[in-house]
């Protein structure tokens, strides 16, 4: 995990993922993880916020030690998701992948995953942004709607163990990101695609709707079939899966 070794802590900041966005830049900062107890700017996809209690929460960004081609940032949140839960389960929390950045236990969520990025011509730095909730606090029943899943609903989680087996799930996957294809499919067969069903709301959309997911495509688009028979793809950045 040499890759993955160096750690900053902060008590408090507005957010990891700005904290790394502003390193990006800095040969120093490769390899690098920001780790905070609370985030007063946390946000997921499009600005929507990410609510967490101080303490309650694994809370970091990681810088990758390595560029990544600018053509396949798509594949590194879902690259990232499959080492979260490669580190979840190690530590006795079966979660499941959900399209595109979640991953739900019980269904409903238990993280969430957005990535930063600086590109310079054809090469990107990443910075992959997880959130997880780990530790249900008494007065967290009503506090987010729809309600999340937390690491302790399942299992008892140290939270710098989990941090701990989750870099060391980046380190052994690196040379993935060098075939974004190989992320997908991998991504796919945990996500349990073909098959799995999905509600979906698309952005211009006034209702959701709800089909089969069939297929992860280039660019981070999910290949679907509605109930009626057609098949259509929804673009990464125009729709979101509704729990």
């Amino acid at each position: 995990m040499q890759d993955f070794a160096r750690i900053v802590y902060s008590v408090r900041t507005g957010s990891t993922n700005e904290d790394a966005a502003a390193l990006l830049g800095d040969d120093a900062a490769l390899g690098m993880t920001i780790v905070a107890e609370e985030q007063t700017r946390g946000t997921g996809r499009k600005g929507r916020a990410w609510v967490a209690r101080p303490g309650s929460a694994l809370l970091f960004t990681t810088i990758l030690p390595r560029e990544v081609r600018a053509m396949d940032l798509w594949c590194v949140p879902f690259w990232s998701a499959l080492a979260v839960s490669d580190g979840l389960a190690r530590c006795g929390i079966a979660a499941e992948l959900q399209w595109p950045n979640d991953l739900l236990l019980y269904g409903k969520k238990l993280a969430g995953i957005l990535c930063t990025s600086r590109i310079v011509g054809s090469s990107a730095r990443v910075g992959c942004g997880v959130g997880i909730n780990v530790y249900r606090s008494p007065d967290a029943a009503g506090a987010i709607d729809p309600a999340p899943a937390f690491c302790d609903d399942a299992a008892h989680v140290d939270r710098s163990i989990l941090l701990t087996h989750i870099l060391e799930a980046f380190a052994a996957r690196l040379s993935l990101l060098d075939d974004a294809e190989t992320v997908a499919r991998r991504w796919e067969a945990q996500a349990g695609l073909p098959g799995r069903r999905y509600r979906l709301q698309r952005d211009t959309e006034e209702h959701p709707f709800e089909a089969t997911a069939l297929a992860l495509r280039e660019g981070g688009a999910l290949l679907v079939e509605r109930r009626d028979g057609p098949r259509e793809t929804v673009a990464l950045a125009d729709a979101r899966a509704l729990r």
